[in-house]
């Protein structure tokens, strides 16, 4: 598939791309040393099973607990990735380093492009620590680099943190096999590897995680409410039988307190915003008409199980002009 997108996708096929990309990534790295930035999502898991069919015991993989994840995503990670589909994976734990990084920032662009860094100096300090290391493996996918301002066609939306976050004097060489495919495109190069559906169909997550879908600054406390109620949308999503036909569905932090009352009297606390999308490949989206009864539920699980929460709101705006994140 060329850079000019959907017109050139007729035809295309997984198992030829796979068998053409092994032979190309064998003739750029040698014999040289690959290490991957893995964070359990789609693309990245993908990207990860793409280069150890090419380059086997040659890879390593990273996956750095930064405490911007969803409830229970670094053992799903560790179960699933190492446990089950015999990645050789290593594991960092830097949530403190990533808050104070973070600690005051409240610009979006400021949050993905301090992630970004911080994901490639803790890489390179693994890559010292293990051994001499010469490539960067990244699950970068062709919207990643149309939203981050780069390529034919691209206006600069957000910087992705791996594609607008690095930074300029990174010294390992990037490996990035998937930068020329849209989602489904990744899902199918997954299938035709082996992964299974579960993690094929996970729904997107942004490299920086959370810290984008709270509108202001990230600390600990706010993280904690957020992924209490992302959990909730989810797992209310997975049992209503929606989350195959959506895109993405998750929770917002807005930055945002209201008045309520509960029996104890008036309350002021924060707002969870929900954001459910359909899409084919994310460049368009829409906001998902989910039933009334579902939207009830799941309002009421949240205003009724995560503490200092008593409002709950559905994004009814479809992409353009919203992006599906708030940040």
């Amino acid at each position: 598939m060329s850079d000019k997108g959907e017109k050139c996708r007729d035809g295309w096929d997984s198992a030829a791309f796979i068998t053409k990309e092994v032979a190309d990534i064998r003739a750029q790295v040698g014999t040289g040393q690959l290490i991957c930035g893995l964070s359990g999502g789609v693309d990245s898991s993908v990207a990860a099973a793409l280069v150890q069919r090419a380059v086997g015991e040659q890879l390593t993989c990273v996956f750095v607990d930064n405490g911007l994840l969803r409830k229970g995503e670094a053992e799903y990670v560790r179960d699933t990735l190492a446990g089950k589909l015999g990645l050789k994976l290593v594991g960092v734990e830097a949530q403190e380093r990533f808050l104070q990084g973070l600690a005051g920032v409240t610009d979006p662009e400021l949050k993905r492009k301090i992630i970004g860094t911080e994901f490639i100096h803790i890489f390179e300090e693994e890559a010292a620590k293990l051994g001499h290391w010469d490539y960067l493996v990244q699950g970068t996918i062709y919207p990643d680099i149309i939203e981050s301002g780069s390529g034919p066609g691209a206006c600069l939306v957000k910087s992705h943190h791996n594609v607008g976050g690095l930074p300029e004097n990174m010294k390992l060489k990037l490996i990035e096999p998937l930068r020329k495919l849209y989602k489904d495109e990744v899902r199918q190069v997954g299938a035709e590897l082996g992964l299974p559906d579960e993690l094929l169909w996970r729904h997107p997550f942004p490299g920086p995680g959370l810290a984008v879908r709270i509108v202001g600054e990230v600390t600990k406390e706010r993280l904690a409410l957020l992924r209490e109620a992302d959990a909730i949308v989810v797992d209310e999503i997975k049992k209503a039988g929606f989350y195959r036909k959506t895109w993405q569905a998750f929770a917002v932090l807005p930055g945002l307190r209201s008045v309520g009352v509960r029996e104890e009297g008036r309350t002021y606390t924060h707002t969870i915003g929900l954001r459910v999308v359909t899409s084919r490949d994310a460049m368009k989206a829409d906001w998902a008409r989910l039933p009334h009864d579902l939207l009830a539920t799941i309002s009421s699980r949240i205003t009724g199980e995560v503490p200092n929460v008593n409002r709950v709101v559905y994004d009814i705006t479809s992409k353009p002009p919203a992006t599906i994140e708030w940040e």
